[in-house]
């Protein structure tokens, strides 16, 4: 057991990584062109969620750096996927908004992940469907202390 617990954190981590590689795996061999990176899924998501939000505001969300979200903000808005617009309230900032194009792709993308998922776990026996159901909300509250850490550092 003393084994189990010095092991566990790593295993954990590393199982989460993997599922999240081969979701995003298989679902970018389905989306249509062009490839999104995650970093990119990510900003697209948040925009979605947050409509208007400013770059500062999206780079503290995503723990990434202002420039890179504004790399990222370029990019997307290329593709046609994002809008900036003036904030009113500060002609200098930026508030972004996602376009219908933006709202389909994600919703999409939802739609085969959800799909995606769903198969795979009605592959599973009724005790791991059970296990992951009871799992849930340790991994949220999981989520939201890695998140609380992020910002504080």
């Amino acid at each position: 057991m003393d084994r189990d617990r010095e092991t566990f954190p790593e295993e954990l981590a590393d199982t989460l990584v993997g599922v999240q590689r081969l979701i995003r795996r298989r679902l970018r061999g389905e989306m249509p062109d062009p490839p999104l990176r995650g970093a990119e899924v990510e900003l697209l998501r948040l925009v979605a969620n947050r409509p208007g939000i400013g770059i500062s505001d999206a780079a503290r969300e995503l723990f990434l750096a202002g420039n890179s979200v504004s790399t990222l903000v370029n990019q997307l808005v290329r593709q046609g996927y994002l809008l900036r617009e003036t904030d009113p309230a500060d002609r200098r900032a930026a508030r972004l908004l996602p376009t219908r194009a933006a709202e389909a792709r994600l919703g999409e993308w939802q739609r085969r992940r959800a799909a995606l998922v769903r198969r795979q776990v009605a592959g599973l026996d009724e005790a791991d469907r059970e296990a992951l159901g009871a799992a849930l909300p340790a991994l949220r509250r999981l989520a939201a202390g890695l998140r609380e850490e992020a910002r504080d550092p």
